[in-house]
């Protein structure tokens, strides 16, 4: 097997984003139930915040073997998060019978060239009636250098993701998530230019700014934000 090294180096400052992390995944865990497939599982950072006791099990891929390396010596050291499965590669190398009632991408589909075709082998992976579960940076006019340097081939709004839906699913939920912080960041593009956020600006955001979001994105109906999440849930 190739193995893939991931480009960017923000993965350790974003560790330390909790509150976001808390956020997102209370808009997500009543559909992560079952076998659960995580798709580019990075660090593992987000495992322990969306594994709990309504998984029967629960398998991280990643293609780089050094996130795999440091995922597994992470997880050994958490009891809920010890019997994870992890293997290094893609969704490509999953064998042709492996079937599971979720499939995660958490900050992950945008660094796939050809997403469309990642979804559709996702939802081949999908039992009748499981669930594809996307979180991506939102807007394409936010992309900067710094999406380029971590490997993002875009960001996404709600019409080019929901363009991406596999023939036999059907989009169950399409909003944005964090308003404020889509304030922050357009604060950066505008009059900081900043190349990359810095640990004092992630804690700020992730202690400040999320709380915000959580009451500003319910009152808004989740019109707007930084973030954009999909669920797909398979024909039966």
């Amino acid at each position: 097997m190739t193995a893939t090294y991931y480009v960017g180096e923000e993965l350790d400052i974003f560790a330390n984003a909790r509150n976001w992390k808390r956020y997102w995944a209370s808009e997500i865990g009543a559909y992560v139930v079952g076998d659960v497939l995580e798709v580019g599982a990075g660090l593992g950072a987000n495992t322990e915040f969306l594994k709990s006791s309504r998984a029967t099990s629960w398998s991280c891929i990643e293609p780089d073997p050094e996130l795999v390396a440091r995922m597994g010596l992470s997880f050994a050291s958490q009891p809920l998060l010890a019997d994870c499965r992890i293997q290094q590669g893609t969704t490509a190398v999953l064998s042709s019978d492996s079937s599971f009632d979720a499939v995660l991408y958490i900050d992950v589909l945008e660094h796939i060239s050809d997403d469309r075709a990642e979804l559709a082998r996702a939802s081949r992976l999908l039992r009748p009636e499981g669930v594809i579960l996307v979180l991506a940076p939102a807007h394409q006019w936010l992309y900067t250098a710094f999406d380029r340097s971590i490997g993002h081939f875009r960001r996404y709004d709600k019409a080019g993701l929901a363009a991406q839906t596999p023939a036999d699913c059907r989009l169950v939920r399409l909003d944005y998530l964090d308003s404020a912080g889509l304030l922050a960041s357009l604060g950066n593009l505008l009059l900081l230019r900043q190349a990359a956020p810095t640990l004092k600006q992630i804690l700020f955001w992730d202690r400040v700014l999320v709380p915000i979001s959580r009451c500003l994105d319910g009152w808004t109906f989740h019109t707007a934000g930084k973030s954009i999440l999909a669920i797909w849930q398979k024909e039966r």
